[in-house]
């Protein structure tokens, strides 16, 4: 008997496709899903298992890339945040037409509040879109067993299967217990069909139909039906109201504990849905016929709430009854029920505590970038993009953040609202390397075609750094370390069609802005310039043999506290001394990167000497 482990929820996911045999894994990373795909792989390597396992180049490949494992016969997953899920929205709603053969899994993880997204949109909207199944784990626990209750809903039913875990499920650890790794003998076999798999328009047709048998049949399949948690005992009271809630994903365990805390589980029924969507037709008809009030408590979009048609005695989102944005925290979802039941609760109050506001680390390559940048281009429009140099912000060299690979698209849309005026202001587009990859590609092939006047910098830190320092196209090598073929950025620039393409270094300030300077100047004449600013990432530490030998920084009698560098430059290892009239540095977390003494413009700052 394996021993439990405390598994973190994004473990206890990848486990449980490993126990059930998945062969083809494959990933995009992004919190709150990044781990899944990284735990799959020390699965694998831990167990020498023989699979596939793949960081793609972004959501829309890495679906496609697993759906063709699944159309083999073979189990196959892909994982995902929310967003990433928008981009692979296409393959998503095809595939749920054509269906699958071997089991295929869509794990999508929600970030409500949120956390570190762009939006707080909820994946089960986009599995209704879809019209396939989506499983509501409540913990990490839960979300291993979907794991095997999803893989055979997919292959009883020849649907893809979505499996939706929150942030707080991805995220909490939880005492697991391991079970046996089955070991699924099923070789590749691709059946040509073209009717199935190359659908035209006709076939399509024919396709959704069959596509909405699948679901009428699901939403009576007993094996994902909601269960009962608790039972009203007792004859009610004159005038007392039959009482249900209605709970799914993660608040449900909140809800578990809040119930027994307040006295209800013997006073209102609980019944947890683990398949919101489609919604179990009798369960629909039994809450109607049941029950005088029925409260809905789900993260974050009313889609259990919709589903049930009787308005008059459903409390929810639509109704306000419960917050229709931000994350349901225990706190609030005890308010919610206290309310609805007709009791009395007292919930602590946190006190209010101010944030730090979030800045690159010290010694960051991405702030120099930014230094460098708005010197060169001081009354510039700056477009960026999603990444840890999103804190660009905090530096004054980021003006818009939308989407993956818009940093690109929207400085050509700023270039073409302006071109026809006398006075145009200088774009410079930043991007990372991951991200360039990712989606930016395209949209710098469109910008040359175009001829858009901007400055497109690169910033270069040979990882994707924000999730977790998962490799990209250009590190030269895969999820489980294993070498492959790396592609180097400035040729697949020049591919592109742009002329004006150079590296630079950014810890090389005073050269970045020189060059940066040279690029505007192209740019205002001849079309895109790309500039490369190259320096690995100080958190990975696979490349450390890469980095910057640290230097010693002091500071000299002759700086007054004037703050520029702390204004301008934002470096955590700058500390204001104003009793002082001095800045010192954070010995502990200055990196020695040494860009600080090239951005003081009094010279106050220098290089130990021995150094």
């Amino acid at each position: 008997m394996n021993k439990r482990q405390l598994l973190l929820g994004n473990e206890a996911i990848a486990l449980g496709l490993i126990e059930n045999g998945c062969a083809v894994a494959t990933s995009y990373p992004g919190t709150p899903a990044s781990e899944i795909l990284a735990s799959v792989a020390s699965f694998q390597e831990k167990n020498a298992i023989s699979m596939h396992t793949q960081w793609a180049v972004n959501e829309k490949v890495a679906f496609e890339i697993a759906y063709a494992g699944c159309m083999t016969g073979l189990r196959a997953a892909v994982s995902m945040k929310q967003v990433g899920l928008n981009v692979a929205s296409d393959p998503l709603m095809s595939a749920a037409y054509m269906g699958t053969k071997g089991g295929f899994l869509v794990i999508s993880a929600d970030d409500p509040g949120p956390h570190s997204s762009q939006t707080e949109q909820d994946s089960r909207l986009m599995a209704m879109m879809a019209k396939i199944p989506v499983l509501d784990p409540d913990s990490p626990g839960q979300a291993k067993e979907m794991i095997t209750l999803a893989y055979n809903l997919s292959e009883k039913f020849k649907i893809p299967v979505m499996i939706r875990p929150t942030t707080r499920v991805c995220h909490a650890r939880q005492d697991i217990q391991p079970g046996e790794i089955v070991s699924h003998e099923t070789q590749a076999e691709f059946e040509k069909n073209p009717a199935r798999w190359a659908a035209t328009p006709k076939f399509r047709y024919q396709l959704h139909n069959e596509l909405e048998k699948k679901l009428a049949e699901i939403s009576a399949h007993k094996e994902t039906a909601p269960s009962q948690l608790s039972v009203v005992s007792g004859q009610l009271q004159p005038g007392q109201t039959t009482k249900a809630i209605v709970v799914s994903g993660v608040a449900a365990a909140h809800t578990k504990d809040i119930m027994k805390d307040l006295d209800l589980w013997d006073a209102v029924s609980l019944y947890q849905v683990l398949q919101p969507y489609p919604l179990h037709t009798e369960f629909i008809s039994h809450l109607i016929n049941t029950y005088d009030e029925i409260l809905i408590i789900e993260e974050t979009v009313g889609v259990i709430e919709m589903q049930i048609a009787d308005r008059h005695r459903v409390r929810g989102k639509l109704d306000g009854s419960v917050p229709k944005t931000g994350e349901l925290l225990p706190e609030n979802i005890q308010e919610i029920i206290a309310e609805f039941a007709g009791v009395q609760s007292e919930t602590a109050s946190l006190p209010s505590v101010p944030g730090r506001r979030p800045t690159l680390c010290a010694g960051c390559p991405h702030r120099a970038s930014f230094f460098a940048i708005k010197k060169a281009a001081k009354k510039g429009i700056y477009t960026s993009d999603i990444g840890c140099y999103t804190l660009g912000l905090n530096l004054g060299a980021v003006d818009t953040v939308l989407c993956m690979g818009a940093a690109i698209s929207q400085a050509a849309g700023f270039y073409h609202a302006y071109k026809h005026q006398e006075k145009r202001p200088d774009i410079v587009a930043t991007i990372g390397d991951s991200t360039f990859f990712h989606a930016g590609v395209p949209a710098l092939i469109d910008a040359v075609v175009q001829d858009v006047r901007f400055v497109l910098v690169i910033l270069d830190n040979r990882t994707t750094a924000m999730t977790g320092s998962q490799p990209t196209p250009a590190t030269g090598a895969g999820a489980c370390g294993e070498p492959l073929v790396s592609v180097d950025i400035a040729p697949l620039v020049q591919g592109c069609g742009v002329k004006f393409c150079r590296e630079c270094d950014p810890y090389k300030t005073d050269e970045l802005i020189s060059l940066l300077k040279e690029a505007v100047a192209y740019s205002r004449e001849h079309g895109p310039a790309v500039v490369i600013a190259k320096h690995p990432c100080l958190l990975d530490r696979t490349l450390r043999g890469e980095q910057h030998q640290p230097v010693k920084i002091e500071v000299t009698d002759t700086c007054d506290g004037c703050g520029y560098c702390v204004k301008h430059f934002e470096c955590p290892a700058l500390v204001p001394d104003e009793a002082e009239e001095r800045v010192n540095i954070d010995a502990i977390l200055c990196s020695g990167c040494g860009v600080c003494v090239q951005v003081c413009p009094k010279e106050s700052l220098s290089i130990v000497s021995g150094q």
